[in-house]
C-alpha cells in the first residue's frame, strides 16, 4: 500500500540512495544539483535546513515500508494566504502506476484538512503531460502559464500552473461521497 509521512533527518540515507538510483531518470524535470545533493550528509542538511526553517512539510512517499518518493509543500504561508506549492517526484521503477496521484491526494487531502491551508498551487514543465494528469485527475485547474519561470535542466522554462481551492476540493470530495 501507498502512503505518506513527514520525512525526518532519519530518512537521509534511503533519499539519497534513492536519488543517486533514479539520477537520470529525474534530471529532465529538476534543477540541475551539486554532487551534495546525492548523499546522504547533503540530504540530511537539507531535510534539516526545511526543518528549521518551518516553511516546508516534505513527505516522503512509502509503500511495503520504502521510500520510493517525495511530494512536498513548500512556500507554505499562513495569515490571509494560507497556502503552498506543490512538488512531488517518483522512482523510476513505480512511474505510471498511480503512485504520484496517489500521493498528491494523500498530501492535498493533508494540506486543506490537517495543515489548514486554502490553496495549494504547482507548477509543471508544457511537455510533462503526465504530470499534468496527476494534477488534473486530483482536481486541480490550470490557470496560466509562467514564462522562464523555473531554471529546470540548466535552463529557464516556461511552467503551467494549477491549482486546487480548499472549497473545491471539499465539494468534489462530498460529491464523490
Amino acid at each position: 500500500m501507498t502512503g505518506i509521512r513527514l520525512i525526518s533527518p532519519a530518512d537521509a540515507e534511503e533519499l539519497a540512495a534513492l536519488l543517486r538510483a533514479n539520477r537520470e531518470h529525474l534530471e529532465p524535470w529538476d534543477p540541475e544539483r551539486d554532487e551534495s545533493y546525492y548523499t546522504a550528509a547533503g540530504q540530511w542538511q537539507i531535510i534539516s535546513d526545511l526543518m528549521r526553517a518551518g516553511n516546508a512539510l516534505p513527505h516522503a512517499i512509502v509503500e511495503d515500508g520504502r521510500i520510493i518518493g517525495r511530494v512536498n509543500l513548500s512556500n507554505v504561508v499562513h495569515g490571509a494566504f494560507q497556502s503552498a506549492n506543490l512538488g512531488y517526484w517518483v522512482a523510476a521503477d513505480v512511474a505510471g502506476r498511480g503512485v504520484a496521484s496517489a500521493a498528491v491526494a494523500a498530501v492535498v487531502e493533508a494540506a486543506f484538512t490537517t495543515y489548514g491551508l486554502h490553496r495549494v498551487e504547482a507548477g509543471t514543465l508544457l511537455h510533462n503531460v503526465r504530470s499534468q494528469r496527476v494534477l488534473e485527475r486530483n482536481g486541480f485547474e490550470r490557470f496560466g502559464m509562467a514564462q522562464r519561470y523555473l531554471r529546470i535542466a540548466g535552463d529557464w522554462q516556461d511552467h503551467y500552473l494549477y491549482q486546487l481551492l480548499a472549497e473545491n476540493w471539499l465539494a468534489a470530495r462530498n460529491e464523490n461521497s
